[in-house]
């Protein structure tokens, strides 16, 4: 080894938790759509963003995700110009899962570092310089956590305390203890206290540290992860973790599993700006404020407003003598709420899936493999839905049982199968698919395909699909 290479920073893999279905920002956010794929932050999701710093610090990231998410996590990567693992679940099982997964996922002395993602940090040379403080501490066995200093007496976050400084170890404290998330009296007594810092759940661990500590004090936990890490399957960028094995593990989070009991635990202080975006108080937060504190995203207007945030990206949205509220509009729902019930979206999310109102989970614009589709309008014995694929990407092949389609060409080229007949139309040029013909969509070209569907009729539900070939192995799933 050269004294270059003797000298040269150790390999941190950045571990990407992108599970959670993030209803607190409903209804931007929601489980078809979580807030980390969402465009946030100027026109980039915070997985894009997350990716973008986990960059700096020189190794391939691993992606731990949903399976239903897949092909989402794989557009946030693209987006960030970055080449990824991405690690399914077949179920959601908490982050002491997540994590054992991906540590037996990586060799026994690989430096791991575990970020959600769905935090927005802007200064990323700061991020990856703080990161770099605690491989050290990681290297010798501790596990190092990241404390972020509290701003203001929040009762959304969880608390670390801090104990004695560590000599040689780059700033870090011994953690004395992790606080639940407060209520305001003891949030504000911590606050004058001092000492204290918002658990912003970003580990640094050797993988074999942290399978330690699991075997320690989630040994059920680190079983059925083994068993389903031993059974698991790759497809391309996707390994796929074993569903029977994987669904009997216990969920639980990283905290109660293990942090909360591990002797060995660390924590440095990271004083640049942070954010969980985890309420619509924290996404206004990311706007300027005018001289009235109002903050405005899109085609709001506010007049005689104060303290007023409005989310408008499709339509003029207007605030007049408001104070103190959220104004968030969506193409099929809207939410009017009290900055002081913020923390309460999610539970209404739950009271509107309870009454079965679609709009609680799924969106009006449904991202897909091959790209997007919009459903403009629909009606008895009809539906009209804008289409956009991908260049070089393909709809499954696929008939269905109670509706016809007419495609009408609005920009691209598309290479349609009908029947017996493959034929390639541009833009103005339509076709006709016959209620039960087999067909497919394709875009050849180098640029997005356009298309206006409209279907008709007597049942126009999405699982009407009968699919007989598709690129994205989606052959038992009911949507196209």
């Amino acid at each position: 080894m050269t004294p270059e290479q003797d000298c040269a920073p150790p390999t941190i893999v950045p571990v990407i938790l992108c599970g959670g279905s993030g209803t607190r920002l409903w209804p931007l956010s929601r489980k078809a759509l979580p807030k980390q794929f969402v465009p946030l932050v100027e026109g980039k999701s915070l997985l894009t963003l997350t990716l973008e710093r986990a960059a700096l610090l020189g190794a391939q990231s691993l992606i731990v995700a949903g399976e239903e998410h897949r092909f989402l996590v794989q557009d946030g990567a693209s987006a960030a110009g970055v080449e990824s693992t991405i690690l399914l679940e077949p179920v959601g099982r908490n982050t002491a899962a997540a994590m054992a997964v991906a540590a037996l996922n990586a060799p026994s002395d690989a430096l791991l570092l575990f970020l959600p993602s769905d935090h927005h940090i802007p200064d990323a040379a700061a991020f990856a310089a703080t990161i770099r403080s605690g491989v050290a501490s990681a290297q010798a066995g501790a596990i190092v956590t990241f404390g972020v200093q509290p701003s203001f007496p929040s009762t959304a976050y969880g608390y670390i305390q801090c104990g004695a400084a560590l000599p040689g170890q780059g700033g870090a404290h011994a953690v004395q203890c992790f606080v639940e998330k407060p209520d305001s009296a003891r949030a504000q007594a911590m606050l004058l206290e001092g000492g204290y810092f918002w658990n912003a759940g970003i580990f640094l661990v050797q993988a074999s540290s942290l399978l330690a500590a699991l075997q320690t004090h989630a040994p059920d936990i680190l079983q059925a992860c083994q068993r389903a890490v031993a059974q698991q399957s790759s497809d391309g960028v996707f390994r796929r973790l074993d569903p029977v094995a994987f669904a009997a593990c216990r969920s639980e989070s990283i905290d109660y599993a293990v942090m909360e009991h591990a002797a060995d635990v660390v924590v440095l202080p990271f004083a640049s700006a942070w954010s969980d975006v985890g309420s619509w108080n924290a996404v206004a937060q990311l706007s300027p404020a005018d001289a009235q504190g109002n903050r405005i995203h899109g085609q709001g207007h506010a007049f005689g407003a104060r303290d007023t945030y409005i989310h408008a990206p499709h339509r003029p949205v207007v605030a007049l003598g408001t104070e103190n509220l959220l104004i968030i509009d969506t193409a099929d729902a809207l939410l009017v709420a009290h900055t002081s019930q913020a923390e309460q979206v999610k539970t209404v999310v739950s009271q509107l899936e309870a009454l079965g109102i679609a709009q609680a989970q799924q969106h009006r614009r449904v991202a897909r493999p091959w790209g997007v589709y919009d459903s403009i309008d629909a009606g008895a014995r009809f539906q009209v839905k804008r289409i956009v694929v991908k260049p070089g990407a393909r709809l499954s092949l696929q008939k269905h049982h109670h509706r016809a389609e007419h495609w009408i060409v609005v920009s691209g080229t598309a290479e349609v199968t009908n029947g017996n007949e493959v034929m390639l139309l541009s833009e103005n040029q339509s076709t006709y698919i016959p209620l039960g013909q087999v067909h497919r969509l394709a875009n050849p070209g180098k640029v997005p395909l356009e298309i206006i569907e409209v279907q008709s009729g007597a049942y126009l539900g999405e699982d009407d699909i009968v699919r007989l070939e598709d690129a994205y192995g989606r052959l038992i799933e009911p949507a196209p």
